[in-house]
């Protein structure tokens, strides 16, 4: 029983608890206002960097993820995440600076686990046809923001089917990420639901 719930859950999940209410304001002056949280991502990204290649040596060497780097990493992940739902009109209130769990589109991620050392090894090489898919969706998932932006202009709103095929692209390219920062060692999922 509780390999099959194993199954059904990645251990990288997007949490998806947004009204698809968008103020118009905010929405004109979306990329404008995105900008303090588009730098410090940038600074966050060359500590993560560095934690990355750290993590990626402490997990070739113990076969599980410190659990500090592995902490620092998802937290990146999670502010990240909650910077491309704001950016890309995926969710609305403007985000935190600290990557805390709450926000409209969240990121969970399960604690670290046990890796197949041969994996971690070869891990960016494993990764590359996930980063491909990954790199399709974003373009799509990029286009469609702009699409978003007339359209939340205009009624206030996004359409629902419109915010989940963004926060399943937004996932996938998450889940890759993830997994090339080692903090699991399941590949990214096609699974269609919206919290998967």
């Amino acid at each position: 029983m509780e390999a099959q719930a194993h199954q059904q859950h990645h251990p990288i999940r997007l949490v998806v608890n947004d009204d698809l209410r968008r103020n118009r304001l905010t929405v004109f002056f979306r990329l404008l206002l995105a900008i303090p949280h588009i730098i410090w991502f940038l600074l966050w990204g060359i500590v993560a960097l560095l934690a990355l290649i750290a993590n990626w040596f402490a997990t070739l060497f113990a076969g599980q993820s410190p659990a500090g780097l592995h902490n620092f990493l998802a937290t990146y992940l999670r502010y990240q995440t909650h910077v491309y739902a704001y950016a890309l009109l995926i969710a609305d209130p403007f985000p935190g600076f600290g990557g805390q769990p709450g926000y409209p589109i969240d990121l969970e991620v399960d604690p670290p686990e046990r890796q197949n050392r041969w994996t971690v090894a070869f891990r960016m090489i494993l990764a590359i046809p996930a980063y491909i898919i990954s790199g399709i969706m974003g373009y799509l998932n990029r286009a469609l923001a702009v699409f978003s932006w007339f359209v939340a202009l205009i009624m206030g709103r996004v359409p629902e089917g419109m915010r989940n095929f963004a926060a399943f692209a937004l996932r996938y390219e998450q889940q890759t990420t993830g997994y090339a920062y080692l903090l699991t060692q399941r590949y990214p999922s096609f699974n269609i639901s919206v919290n998967e």
